[in-house]
């Protein structure tokens, strides 16, 4: 289960932000703000392509046998989500661009560790490797129509802040009590963390729009990558949760 769930940004009070800049400047600064997301998930999908093309059968099923066994899981989401820390704390750092392409290239290795547990059971286990590309699809469509509605709107959703960090602290208390307890979450905690993923998509994209300065483009697009990823490991739940119940 996917224990990510993104802190709110440590917005950069120096330069000036993408909403007062000059027309070329922010078009550009969005432009490479998407570029970089959508690097970032071809990134994603070539790692997990290649593992599962690569590593034997015997050999992927002993690591994720590994990631899940015991207290596996429990050190594995502790691991990802000190990663997560550190790659957006060099995300958002004002040292370096390199630094600032590290933080991205180390969370989108960081997710790929994450999600390949979950995509082995959906695919080699369950033997439904259409399922990633259906929630992808899903994710694809919805990130689509919040993003169109912010940028439509122009509206400015930085007070949902405080709301999403508080909600995601309580989803990662939920998660660590259910694997130390031993207990499903369900399909309803599903669908909420769906509706938490749709709320940082917004949140993220209002953002860009207006407290992002120009220079961010790398902060910003893992800010946005670490919502649709979340977003699709909950998506793809759902789908697993339906078709075990066939």
């Amino acid at each position: 289960m996917h224990a990510d769930s993104p802190n709110p940004y440590a917005l950069s009070s120096m330069g000036t932000p993408a909403a007062f800049a000059a027309e070329n400047e922010r078009l550009g600064f969005i432009r490479r703000t998407y570029a970089h997301m959508t690097g970032a998930i071809l990134a994603l999908i070539g790692i997990e392509a290649v593992l599962f093309a690569v590593v034997p059968a015997q050999t992927m099923e002993s690591l994720v046998g590994r990631m899940l066994g015991g207290w596996g899981w429990m050190i594995v989401l502790g691991l990802f989500m000190g990663v997560s820390w550190l790659a957006r704390s060099w995300a958002n750092s004002s040292a370096s661009k390199a630094i600032q392409y590290a933080g991205l290239g180390l969370y989108v290795v960081a997710e790929a560790v994450i999600l390949l547990p979950m995509l082995y059971i959906c695919i080699r286990v369950m033997g439904e490797p259409n399922l990633p590309i259906m929630a992808a699809a899903i994710t694809a469509v919805v990130f689509i129509g919040l993003t169109a509605f912010v940028f439509i709107t122009g509206v400015d959703l930085a007070s949902w802040g405080k709301f999403l960090a508080l909600g995601g602290l309580v989803a990662i208390g939920a998660i660590f009590a259910g694997i130390m307890f031993g207990f499903s979450l369900g399909l309803w905690f599903s669908a909420l963390m769906v509706a938490m993923a749709c709320g940082y998509i917004l949140y993220d994209t209002s953002n860009i729009m207006h407290h992002y300065n120009t220079s961010q483009y790398v902060a910003a697009s893992l800010a946005l990558f670490a919502s649709v990823v979340l977003l699709f490991w909950y998506v793809l739940r759902i789908l697993m949760s339906f078709s075990n119940n066939d």
